[in-house]
């Protein structure tokens, strides 16, 4: 690892530990040359998830549009960033454990969809009103009796 203030390839591992999240490890590393202390992040890298969009198009998957979409649907809503971004990970963490090189957008409307209706049910019907392009009053009715429906099956 090259020192970012002197350029110096000599440099030592002095700590090292897992990120809060577990998905990296932090390696707080000294220069032998200058004697700067600095932090790096290792992890896994993952291969690319080509994501298909309803008009055919494929875009790199983009974990930053899935947080930004469950925060919109969270907004003035009781959900703390730790939730969002919990949620964000397990959807990114589930399409990496797929193996799929391709997936439909409207695969991960879904499961974003599984994880608000778990987490807040307003958030849960705003992302759906949006994804599912709810066109009237009574495809929002059917949505939140579908909604009520599920709950009294529990």
């Amino acid at each position: 690892m090259k020192c970012p203030y002197c350029e110096n390839q000599e440099t030592k591992v002095i700590d090292s530990r897992p990120t809060e999240d577990g998905h990296a490890i932090r390696r707080r590393r000294g220069c032998e040359r200058c004697g700067k202390r600095f932090t790096t992040y290792e992890k896994i890298e993952q291969s690319i998830i080509m994501i298909i969009k309803k008009d055919g198009r494929r875009e790199a998957f983009d974990r930053d549009k899935v947080a930004n979409g469950i925060i919109k649907a969270c907004e003035k809503r009781p959900v703390p960033m730790a939730e969002i971004e919990r949620m964000t990970n397990d959807i990114e963490r589930g399409l990496n454990n797929l193996m799929e090189k391709e997936v439909k957008s409207e695969f991960i409307g879904e499961l974003v969809m599984d994880e608000l209706k778990k987490v807040d049910e307003v958030a849960y019907v705003r992302f759906a009103s949006v994804y599912r392009q709810f066109t009237d009053v009574n495809t929002f009715i059917k949505e939140i009796e579908k909604l009520v429906g599920n709950k009294d099956e529990k």
